[in-house]
């Protein structure tokens, strides 16, 4: 990972002692060149090439001077072997670059050696021997200036990489800055500032290249070919360049050679001499300098100093890929290799003759060539033809080159190979999408990397592009745009790189179907319940070879419940609880959908014992009397239940009293009218006209609630209203008599025997206060209530008031 350390004053350096005009005066003066090559093991590489030298490797260098060049210059080459060992003088060589014969040095790196330090000198005699005194008196800072112009050069090569990159894309086309600007950033560890890129596309390429010095990052490799040396001298320069971890850390060399190459060599100026510092632009063998002093001619005489690559081991670039899951399509000429980390391989030359090894299933491998492309983030494979004979559905490639004179492998990449008719449905699925919404479709095959597009063709309409991205290594996900299209069939076609005819898959869209969340079926039952979204579409359900249909749905919640009731409840009565099955779902339209269950504890059961009421008669209304299983609405009712089954009352479950239809409903806990008598039996107390209000009447049920687990209704009593009769008078004679009292409508019939013989009709709706009725045989009264016709209701005839 990039050591994201700004580096600050990147094209400017102090100044020499002694000019203060030029205190920060940028590398922007073209000096002289030379050219270099170097011989390792047999092979020549130009010096563009060479990231480091090696003991024995013979170098031949000249200087490139223009042809009317007029200022004679001496080439000095210096080899040295650390801050505190000064080099022998067998170490210098000289030529004397406006002679023919000897204006090139033929050099081999002697063992021992660490740094190779070139030197122009413009010749005024005796500088020879001046520049080998000097070096030899203080090696630490030409070992440290060598570090400091090598880790320099390398930066600034970054840098116009990443300039020459922004000023191509600029000519090319503007737009593209947006999008290609971050992957030129990544790849040469350039600092990218985001404003620049909400500007029109005309100025992005201005503000991209400005402040020129804070764009670079100093990354691993470029600062470790530049390590800082152990035991370095203690003078202040020295001290303030030091880097943590060797040019891993805090500051890059970049800055550490902003900051003390005035401390380097002003540490040793004479009245002879003057060294000022030369950055290298590499070009094949081509080293051109850029300076930013002026060289003087006078006494003292500027003395430029060019640093040659360390004499180091070899230090491969760390590549690695950028994206860890990136499948190549082995079909599409210019895919790309993403990879990270080594902006060197883009800012130089060191990496050459890449290609990527791919291995041949039977032994063997294919070398395919690579390119290096900063803009498109990574090596970009070459226009050739990939041979895919005796290649199966992926094969493995890996990156292969030289990095100077040693080979290298870098990262591994999974190449994918199209086949024609490869392409279908994940996983057999369903192949009906839902039309109504953009719907989404799983396809698997056998390279994603290599689809170029995907269409959806419906009827006879031309086939309209649609949305896609890849799913791993053998699939894509597809979304089709169904929101306003109809049922009927369609087909999908997969268009693949390399491949004329498409893969069609044959779909048909359908409506909206049901959604299935569950369903639950509990031990013993004959009936259970589905929950999800439209289940009025579902018309079966099996378990097995048991088979329910479709039963009454409501909604809650927003929910469907759909009540499923076994064709043979003999079968699913037999089912037992923690059995695990799989409820299949019949739809109207024939689509099925399937779910895992399990078979539900029985439900808690109970069975009526008995049952008491009392109802409290207030004064001066006349007492009625209930036979039977009617119960006054505003009676005190106690019951007692037997626990069925496995069922056993622990004091925390409920009792649910309700009406049948749910007009009314109550709930009763331990504490609040529910007592157990032991685990088997419990009494159930309730207020019938406070919990279930003045309006309740009809049938009265009851069940039990243990665990969220509601138990089936058993039935408990009939709830009746009540009239309340305050007087009933009669007149002497054959005349009739009068019931007086309030709520008479609650009366159907009124007589004076319980076969209701020559009963009084109460008419419906009756809102009177009084009603006339035939003269009583008797002292009693009977009453058939409209709530319970069924019921016999009793009034005892206050004496002295019966005819």
């Amino acid at each position: 990972m990039y050591k994201r350390v700004l580096l600050a004053c990147l094209l400017t350096l102090p100044a020499l002692p002694g000019a203060a005009t030029a205190a920060s005066a940028p590398f922007d003066l073209k000096g002289p060149g030379v050219r270099v090559s170097v011989t390792h093991g047999g092979v020549t590489l130009p010096i563009a090439r060479v990231p480091n030298l090696a003991a024995g490797d013979r170098l031949s260098i000249a200087a490139d001077l223009p042809e009317d060049q007029g200022a004679r210059y001496l080439m000095i080459a210096a080899f040295l072997r650390g801050a505190t060992n000064p080099p022998p003088k067998s170490w210098f060589f000289q030529a004397k670059t406006w002679e023919r014969k000897h204006n090139t040095l033929s050099l081999t790196v002697p063992e021992g050696a660490r740094q190779l330090v070139l030197f122009l000198v413009p010749d005024s005699g005796g500088d020879f021997d001046a520049v080998v005194h000097g070096v030899r008196d203080q090696p630490g800072t030409f070992v440290r200036a060598s570090q400091e112009l090598n880790q320099a050069s390398l930066d600034r090569a970054r840098l116009d990489a990443y300039l020459d990159g922004i000023h191509a894309i600029e000519r090319d086309d503007p737009t593209r800055l947006a999008a290609a600007s971050p992957l030129l950033t990544r790849s040469l560890s350039i600092k990218l500032n985001q404003d620049c890129l909400q500007q029109p596309a005309d100025a992005q390429a201005a503000c991209l290249t400005q402040d020129r010095e804070s764009l670079l990052l100093a990354d691993s490799h470029s600062s470790s070919l530049a390590e800082t040396l152990a035991g370095a001298p203690t003078d202040l320069a020295f001290q303030v360049s030091a880097t943590a971890k060797a040019g891993y850390g805090y500051y890059s060399p970049y800055i550490g050679m902003v900051r003390d190459l005035a401390h380097i060599f002003g540490a040793f100026q004479s009245t002879q001499l003057q060294y000022i510092p030369a950055l290298s632009r590499m070009r094949d063998d081509s080293v051109r300098l850029l300076l930013n002093a002026a060289p003087s001619f006078g006494k003292p005489t500027s003395v430029m100093v060019i640093a040659l690559p360390a004499i180091d081991p070899v230090q491969p670039p760390p590549l690695r890929r950028a994206d860890p899951d990136q499948l190549v399509c082995a079909a599409r000429s210019g895919a790309v290799l993403a990879v990270e980390g080594a902006p060197l391989i883009y800012a130089t030359r060191y990496a050459h003759d890449m290609v990527l090894r791919v291995t041949k299933p039977g032994g063997g491998a294919i070398d395919l060539p690579v390119t290096a492309d900063p803009e498109r983030g990574g090596y970009v494979l070459g226009q050739q033809a990939f041979p895919t004979a005796g290649m199966g559905d992926t094969v493995e490639g890996r990156l292969h080159g030289n990095w100077g004179f040693a080979p290298f492998d870098g990262p591994r990449f999974t190449l994918q190979i199209p086949r024609t008719g490869s392409w279908h449905v994940a996983n057999d699925g369903d192949q009906s999408p839902v039309i109504g919404r953009d719907d989404s479709l799983s396809l698997e095959g056998s390279a994603p990397s290599c689809v170029d597009a995907v269409e959806l063709k419906v009827g006879t309409d031309p086939a309209q592009p649609v949305t896609w991205k890849a799913d791993g290594a053998d699939g894509v996900v597809v979304t089709l745009p169904l929101a306003k299209a109809s049922p009927g069939k369609m087909t999908l076609l997969v268009h693949q790189h390399g491949i004329a005819k498409p893969d069609a898959i044959a779909l048909t869209a359908l409506a909206e179907a049901a959604r299935i969340d569950g369903f639950v079926l509990h031990a013993g039952d004959t009936s259970g319940e589905l929950t999800g979204t439209r289940l009025d579409t579902v018309t079966a359900l099996t378990i097995g070879k048991i088979a329910f249909k479709p039963g009454k749905l409501t909604r809650s919640d927003g929910l469907d419940h759909l009540s499923l009731i076994a064709a043979d409840p003999a079968d699913a009565a037999a089912l037992t609880a923690g059995q695990s099955d799989t409820a299949n779902v019949t739809l109207a339209d024939g689509r099925s959908r399937s779910l895992s269950m399990t078979i539900a504890p029985p439900r808690p059961a109970a069975t009526l014992i008995s049952k008491s009421a009392t109802a409290a008669t207030p004064a001066g209304v006349l007492p009625i009397a209930i036979d039977g299983d009617a119960v006054a609405a505003d009676a005190q009712l106690t019951f007692s239940i037997r626990a069925s089954g496995p069922t056993r009352f622990t004091g925390r479950e409920t009792i649910e009293i309700a009406t049948v239809g749910g007009r009314a409903s109550a709930s009763v806990a331990a504490g609040t009218g529910y007592t157990p008598q032991d685990d088997r039996v419990a009494v159930v107390s309730i207020d019938l006209g406070k919990a279930l209000g003045s309006l309740a009447y009809g049938p009265l049920q009851f069940r039990v609630v243990q665990d969220g687990v509601a138990g089936a209704w058993s039935p408990l009593a009939t709830l009746v209203r009540l009239p309340r009769l305050t007087g009933l008078s009669c007149a002497g004679g054959e005349s009739g008599c009068t019931l007086t009292g309030s709520n008479l409508f609650l009366i159907d019939a009124v007589a004076d025997n319980a076969a209701f013989t020559g009963a009084t009709a109460v008419p419906e709706g009756f809102t009177g206060a009084s009603l006339a009725i035939r003269k009583l045989a008797g002292d009693k009264l009977f009453l058939r209530l409209r709530d319970d016709p069924a019921a016999a209701a009793r009034v005892r005839v206050p004496a002295g008031q019966a005819g």
